[in-house]
């Protein structure tokens, strides 16, 4: 089996067409008359945090790496443990923002380009409230794609053998499915049913609602309200880190 590099921070080869990559980093933004750079609404050295340009629902986002590398399969293991650090963090900013931390993350990850149901490759997560429906993963093992437990070895697997896989974490519980021959965002699709029930059959693909004035206003309105939810989020962060001290001290 050919083996990909898969170090602790991403690849710096870059498509010179990459939309998560500078200089086109916000340029669908710029389209659509919405904030681009200034939409980030946090951001360290791997990763950034901003409204998804055609949010499915108030409230989602998405986690970008801030260099080029194709998926989450590729990150190594301390990338991988930022990576769900921030997804908790966005269940904080859900929390504060919308009164429930119950969150909905999903992932295309490519193992060829645009496999797996993406349409950019380069790597970032989709977060959102999740729905009261049956869930997507529910969606996924009803369409005869079972998973088993996302650890980071076995998301690891899939790329090194050059498989497409879909990435979900609900209900406090992370699995990886195969995701070889799915629709060009067929996670969208899955979330969008779950999510709305009633809305099966409509647009779910972001090209079909971006720019439009629904679609706007959800991108604004996410953006207001978990800008305010990380402004209290960073105000709380040293009471917090001092009870985590405590917590590892006992």
């Amino acid at each position: 089996m050919a083996t990909r590099p898969a170090g602790d921070g991403p690849r710096e080869d870059v498509g010179q067409d990459c939309a998560f990559c500078p200089p086109w980093r916000f340029r669908f933004n710029a389209m659509a008359d919405l904030p681009g750079e200034p939409a980030v609404l946090a951001a360290d050295e791997d990763f950034f945090l901003m409204p998804d340009l055609a949010p499915l629902v108030e409230g989602h986002v998405l986690l970008v790496t801030s260099r080029h590398v194709q998926c989450a399969g590729a990150f190594g293991k301390g990338m991988w443990a930022r990576a769900w650090q921030w997804r908790h963090r966005v269940a904080r900013l859900h929390r504060l923002a919308y009164g429930s931390d119950d969150v909905l993350m999903f992932e295309h990850g490519p193992g060829s380009p645009q496999g797996g149901g993406a349409c950019i490759d380069h790597a970032h997560w989709h977060l959102m409230p999740r729905g009261d429906g049956q869930g997507v993963r529910g969606v996924l093992e009803e369409d005869g794609r079972a998973g088993e437990a996302a650890t980071r070895d076995a998301v690891h697997r899939h790329f090194l053998a050059g498989r497409s896989y879909l990435l979900v974490d609900e209900l406090g519980k992370a699995t990886v499915h195969p995701g070889e021959g799915v629709q060009s965002q067929y996670m969208r699709w899955a979330a969008k049913l779950t999510l709305e029930p009633e809305a099966d059959g409509l647009p779910w693909r972001w090209q079909e609602s971006f720019g439009l004035p629904d679609s706007r206003t959800r991108f604004l309105r996410t953006l207001g309200g978990l800008r305010a939810a990380v402004a209290v989020d960073d105000l709380r962060r040293p009471a917090r880190q001092r009870a985590e001290r405590l917590a590892s001290h006992q």
